[in-house]
């Protein structure tokens, strides 16, 4: 479930390891260039966390952001 904190759209994402985060990572990655929209993203081992915000309008939350979270949920479930 994304949350919003500080202006940001956040979510993190558990694998059962380090190449399926990975790999998920790869995937949203040619995602949001389909979406030309970029998350700020961590990886640690098996977590990912995805923060979205619009740079452009000021660093809040766009339709933007909600667009490519709802594309993000569809490749994880």
């Amino acid at each position: 479930m994304w949350q919003e904190q500080d202006n940001r759209l956040t979510r993190t994402f558990i694998f059962k390891n380090f190449s399926e985060a990975f790999s998920f990572m790869t995937r949203v990655a040619m995602l949001a260039e389909q979406h030309e929209h970029h998350p700020n993203w961590s990886n640690v081992w098996n977590t990912v966390k995805i923060e979205l915000t619009t740079h452009d309008a000021g660093n809040t939350i766009t339709q933007k952001d909600r667009d490519l979270a709802a594309s993000i949920d569809k490749l994880f479930d």
